[in-house]
């Protein structure tokens, strides 16, 4: 059989490789090659983008199945060119490449399919853009949606990137035509995967997932590039994450494309991140990935070219695909400056020999007068298998030993994270992971940290000095323990995790300001299932920024990965604070205060951290996305607005002598529990409902959960975040330091230490 392959990459090195060692191979040309292509078939030169020139080849050749390669031909629809002509192409028409060659309609055709992605937005105007960035409450990822050579994606890490990013895109054109649209979709936190899989239009097959490293330096820094090296197969994605990915990703992929009348013949690629939540779609291609071919298929153990044909006849359900009970690597090794400007024209060698067990791939190569010389930034990719991870990846640092150019650099831990898979690791828990985590919430916590910080992140015991506590005439401290309770599983389910870190130290400051107390430092305590950085990452910086907020320090903490402990995908968040006062100013004011003070009640931003075990259970059969119109957006926004701190709101009425009797934080138990906490044994207090807007998420809960009001004020804070308790004299003076709206909800009555409602 005669088959052209197109391209010139080691992608299509790995290709021709794999096709030239099958027995019912004739003649094999690739166009244009590379000089590592060369030895296996014929390199030919041909215009790709002149359908009619490569069409005419292929019929003066008798070409009978054309692989085509790289996305671009793909996107600029050779394939339909080469069918109408009547010869055979492993590679989609141009309509199905638009799963690739479009992210706008890529994210879009997810959405239409159900296939489970991140959250996202599209828009073809830069003031539209900036508009929504201003509404979202979580990271982001912004996108040009067309083909931008591997670099049309950013990861911006603050808002003012995202804008300068949206402004390089849609004002400086920085990728062209591909920037006409953009995809604005939320940041996903996991462990990225790729899954390749053959495509008859009807059925798939999966090959062996893999895991690309895009960061050009060790231990993942420096910037991203086309791929440093990959290994496959990937242990990370286990047989039962595999199942669940050709169930929600793939199958309904392929059935989709078909169901809309773009029938996808050839390899399609699913880049899945894997999320607390389950698999997400990070994209698709619509071709073999780079270098994750350079892996896969050396373990194939199926003539390729039996494969191909079954594709492009439909019948691929037909054919059993096997493949080796081994591992692979790859190794790229890159010209000096990649992924930035580099200099081509270096001798390389050492590629001449011959490796048992191994095969250098040629990306960024050309020959002259008998040399193998550099011509691109990714130069090499070298490949070894063996029958496990790290005697593969040894052999492959081997082979490179034996190779030399000019500038040649390359990493030297690609697979260590699936090596790193110590007696410890295999219990469930992840060292590395969790020195991950904190490299990445260091600086953050920093953030908060004062010169009276002595030892903080990293030491085994924060340290701070406290003599700034000889200026008091009688310091007391005041200290205590919290936790976010199950609100932390709807965070989880909505894959929003800093909010939860505003939550846990707003409701331990709230707890010491209702003593009047001003916080000196905090610790935190994050327990989960399987330790993920980034989002462990995001929960502490969530802490971190209410810290900074409360002018206190972050002084520590612990992160604790228990398998077996939390269900999978769940976690837990706990803290602890300290402050500090004057004995004199310890609240609650218990003999100054008498019948007839008024309660005052400060504005809730929601359900805060309380009563989140029963909302859950009314809600449990209504998505958590849904939109309410009463509610200005969806349910997920109003229940997990972060809990209100209200130290910096009440400082000036603190500091005001006598102003404040006593402070009640509405927590769990709501009014009837938490307001006798501060009261006299001969007092009551008589609230009066109606003397306050109730925010419209607790008519829709009590409506939704058939809930009496007696039992909607004994849960809930109903609006109401912190209560006061100021005499009726100094009622306005009250709410004249107070720079918002409050209410004046009830009163002090004689009684037996309780709450009633009038």
């Amino acid at each position: 059989m005669n088959v052209l392959v197109i391209g010139n990459g080691g992608r299509e090195h790995a290709i021709a490789w794999k096709l030239s060692k099958s027995l019912r191979l004739t003649r094999l040309f690739i166009a244009p090659g590379n000089p590592g292509t060369q030895s296996l078939g014929e390199n030919v030169t041909l215009p790709i983008n002149n359908h009619q020139e490569v069409v005419a080849f292929c019929k003066k050749e008798q070409i009978e199945i054309v692989i085509i390669g790289p996305e671009m031909p793909l996107a600029d629809g050779l394939s339909d060119s080469l069918q109408a002509a009547g010869i055979r192409c492993f590679g989609p028409r141009k309509a199905a490449a638009q799963i690739e060659a479009s992210k706008v309609f890529s994210k879009n055709f997810m959405a239409r399919h159900g296939i489970p992605t991140a959250r996202y937005a599209t828009f073809t105007k830069f003031e539209e853009a900036l508009r929504h960035l201003s509404k979202v409450n979580y990271p982001v990822v912004i996108k040009a949606s067309g083909l931008a050579a591997g670099k049309g994606v950013i990861l911006p890490e603050s808002n003012a990137e995202a804008v300068e990013a949206l402004e390089s895109i849609f004002v400086d054109q920085a990728f062209g035509e591909a920037g006409d649209e953009v995809v604005i979709e939320e940041r996903m936190i996991g462990e990225e995967v790729s899954l390749m899989a053959f495509a008859d239009g009807k059925n798939v097959a999966v090959m062996l997932p893999a895991q690309d490293h895009k960061r050009v330096w060790n231990d993942d820094k420096g910037p991203n590039t086309g791929g440093m090296g990959a290994y496959a197969p990937a242990p990370v994605l286990t047989g039962e994450l595999l199942d669940e990915a050709m169930e929600t990703v793939l199958l309904p992929a392929i059935s989709g494309l078909r169901l809309e009348g773009r029938p996808f013949v050839g390899v399609l690629y699913a880049g899945l991140m894997l999320t607390m939540e389950g698999i997400r779609v990070l994209e698709f291609n619509c071709r073999f990935g780079d270098p994750e071919t350079q892996v896969v298929l050396p373990l194939l153990e199926t003539d390729l070219l039996d494969i191909v044909e079954a594709c492009v006849e439909g019948r691929l359900d037909g054919l059993d695909i096997r493949w080796k009970n081994e591992s692979a690597v790859c190794v790229v090794l890159a010209s000096q400056g990649y992924p930035g400007k580099v200099q081509n024209g270096y001798e390389i060698a050492g590629t001449e020999n011959d490796f048992e067990d191994g095969v250098c791939f040629h990306a960024g190569t050309r020959s002259e007068q008998g040399m193998i010389l550099t011509n691109g930034g990714r130069v090499l990719g070298v490949t070894a298998w063996d029958e496990n991870l790290e005697m593969a990846a040894r052999k492959a640092y081997t082979i490179i030993d034996r190779i030399h150019f000019e500038g040649m650099h390359y990493r030297r831990d690609i697979a260590l994270k699936a090596l790193k898979k110590s007696a410890y690791a295999e219990a469930g828990v992840s060292i590395d992971a969790g020195n991950r985590a904190v490299k990445l919430m260091k600086a953050v916590v920093k953030a908060t940290y004062t010169p009276a910080v002595l030892a903080g992140i990293g030491s085994f015991g924060g340290l701070l000095d406290v003599s700034m506590l000889q200026e008091m005439q009688h310091p007391v401290l005041v200290a205590s323990t919290d936790g976010v309770g199950t609100k932390v599983k709807l965070a989880a389910q909505a894959g929003r995790y800093r909010s939860i870190g505003h939550d846990i130290v707003n409701h331990c400051v709230n707890d010491i300001l209702v003593q009047g107390a001003r916080p000196l430092f905090f610790m935190d305590y994050f327990a989960t299932s399987r330790l993920v950085p980034e989002q462990t990452a995001e929960v502490v910086s969530g802490i971190a920024e209410a810290c900074l907020a409360a002018g206190m320090a972050l002084l520590g903490g612990e992160t604790a990965e228990m398998p077996g402990v939390y269900i999978a995908g769940e976690f837990d968040v706990a803290g602890t604070i300290i402050g500090t006062l004057e004995r004199e100013n310890i609240l609650p004011k218990i003999a100054d205060i008498q019948a007839g003070d008024v309660l005052v009640g400060l504005a809730s931003s929601g359900p805060h951290t309380n009563g989140f075990s029963l909302i859950r259970k009314i809600f449990a059969d209504t998505p958590m996305d849904t939109v309410f119109p009463e509610l200005g957006g969806s349910l997920t926004d109003a229940l997990l607005a972060p809990h209100r701190s209200y130290l910096n709101l009440l400082s000036p009425a603190l500091a005001s002598a006598g102003l404040i009797k006593a402070l009640a934080h509405l927590t769990g138990g709501g009014f009837v529990e938490n307001i006798p906490r501060i009261l006299p044994d001969h007092l009551s207090a008589e609230i009066h409902p109606g003397s306050w807007p109730v925010p419209p998420v607790w008519d829709l809960i009590q409506r939704k959960g058939g809930i009496p009001s007696t039992e909607m004020y004994r849960v809930f804070n109903m609006g109401i975040g912190m209560v006061a308790i100021v005499a009726r004299e100094r009622l306005s003076e009250f709410c004249q330091v107070i720079p918002e709206t409050v209410w004046e909800i009830g009163v002090l009555i004689p009684g037996s230490h309780q709450v009633t409602f009038a």
